[in-house]
């Protein structure tokens, strides 16, 4: 298995595991926990430039373009499963969790009943399994390829 390959696989297992420690400690609930969920975004960037450095020798900076997107893609399928089998089989009462976080962050801002009521319906149309799903899918691939384009002109056959 090259490179780009094994690091997409490490990659995706690592944020799928970080996914399930938010779950499983109930960070996921908490206000200021929640914000935790976000060193995915660390890990994907040390995951990338880890896979980069040890493609340097034979890539060019396309190349290593080239190597963050497929390294990003097979991250992303993981963690496409990953993220359904977290919010539809281990943790079904994730969005509704999501949301009373959600209201209580709107309450402690001091904002009316009817306000906080609106702000959580609007965010409630975009809380599910699959559009969750692929909003892991497209910051992973995102991230993974603007991280790939900088560190690639540092890390590349010369």
């Amino acid at each position: 298995m090259n490179i780009p390959i094994r690091a997409g696989v490490l990659l995706g297992v690592l944020c799928v595991f970080w996914t399930f420690v938010m779950g499983f400690t109930g960070w996921y609930r908490d206000p200021v926990m929640l914000n935790l969920f976000f060193l995915v975004i660390l890990l994907e960037i040390g995951v990338v430039i880890w896979a980069l450095r040890k493609t340097a020798p034979g890539a060019t900076w396309g190349g290593q373009i080239v190597n963050g997107l497929v390294l990003s893609l097979v991250a992303s399928v993981i963690i496409f499963a990953g993220s359904l089998l977290f919010t539809t089989v281990v943790f079904r009462t994730y969005f509704a969790d999501i949301q009373a976080a959600q209201t209580e962050m709107l309450k402690a801002q001091g904002l009316s009943d009817a306000d906080i009521k609106t702000r959580v319906a609007a965010a409630a149309a975009m809380q599910t399994p699959f559009i969750n799903a692929i909003s892991g899918v497209t910051g992973t691939v995102v991230t993974g390829v603007l991280v790939a384009a900088i560190a690639g002109a540092f890390f590349r056959k010369k």
